[in-house]
């Protein structure tokens, strides 16, 4: 443990994060983030080395360089457009962590929570993480994010201080969402309803790919999107995100019942039709 955290203090400057990454808006976040028009130059430093996501040789010869102190991905990618790391890449970028000393952090801010029909997205691949990011789910509205980290960095009184960190509403809302969730089964239920949304999406033959885990769907289409969203919007009210100009996001609530699917499936098909 002494020596996997000596390694911030060992000439290790560089992170590594991916193609389509996105990480946030703010200091290193968003260098972090695959997306030059909101990095600013003053947060352009250099330090984040960009590889393609699922490339496992890439991966391994970038960590076995030895400067990188860590490496970021997100148990899903979202603003990327629903991409998805394999299982055999996610158990390699874990083996060469560990074997080069690097701290592996797991962003889980819109893929955890139960989003993609486990808790985090990455148990999926039977790993565990260093560092993992949560938030937007974690309170259900209400603002409110947090970092689970593991037992090998050993806390240091006084280390960390922020204004609301430990926000007495914000913990209770926490721990009611927490309750919620257990009470009614909402991890399993986005399971259950994701695999046959996935499964009934793919039916469709206007859409060219379907992908995603639970309650986190993308869409992704031939042609561009835009009247498509705006036709669902306007005549049938179905609101859904987006990534890019040809994938629709499907982030419904956990609580999305298989009846309440089918409506949605029912006004998708009217509009491709």
């Amino acid at each position: 443990n002494a020596l996997k955290l000596s390694s911030f203090h060992n000439g290790r400057t560089r992170v590594v994060s991916f193609k389509k990454a996105f990480h946030g808006r703010t200091s290193l976040a968003v260098e972090a983030t695959d997306n030059p028009k909101i990095i600013a130059p003053i947060n352009e430093c250099g330090h984040v080395t960009y590889l393609p996501l699922n490339d496992i040789e890439a991966m391994k010869a970038e960590l076995a360089k030895g400067d990188v102190c860590a490496v970021i991905i997100e148990g899903i990618q979202g603003v990327g457009g629903i991409q998805l790391p394999t299982g055999e890449f996610m158990r390699a970028l874990r083996r060469a962590c560990t074997e080069h000393n690097t701290v592996l952090i797991l962003d889980e801010i819109q893929s955890g929570y139960g989003r993609s029909g486990k808790f985090f997205a990455h148990q999926h691949h039977g790993i565990k993480a260093d560092i993992i990011t949560v938030a937007k789910g974690i309170g259900n509205g209400f603002p409110m994010a947090g970092v689970l980290i593991s037992p090998m960095f050993a806390p240091i009184h006084g280390q960390l201080g922020t204004t609301f960190g430990g926000n007495h509403l914000a913990c209770s809302a926490a721990l009611a969402v927490l309750d919620v969730m257990e009470q009614e089964s909402l991890v399993e239920n986005a399971a259950k309803v994701g695999a046959y949304l996935q499964q009934e999406l793919k039916k469709m033959p206007q859409i060219k790919d379907v992908r995603g885990l639970g309650l986190m769907i993308g869409l992704e289409f031939e042609a561009p999107i835009k009247e498509l969203r705006l036709r669902l919007l306007k005549e049938q009210h179905v609101f859904t995100g987006v990534s890019g100009t040809n994938v629709i996001r499907l982030l419904p609530p956990l609580c999305l019942s298989l009846k309440e699917a089918d409506i949605f499936l029912e006004r998708l098909r009217r509009v491709l039709e």
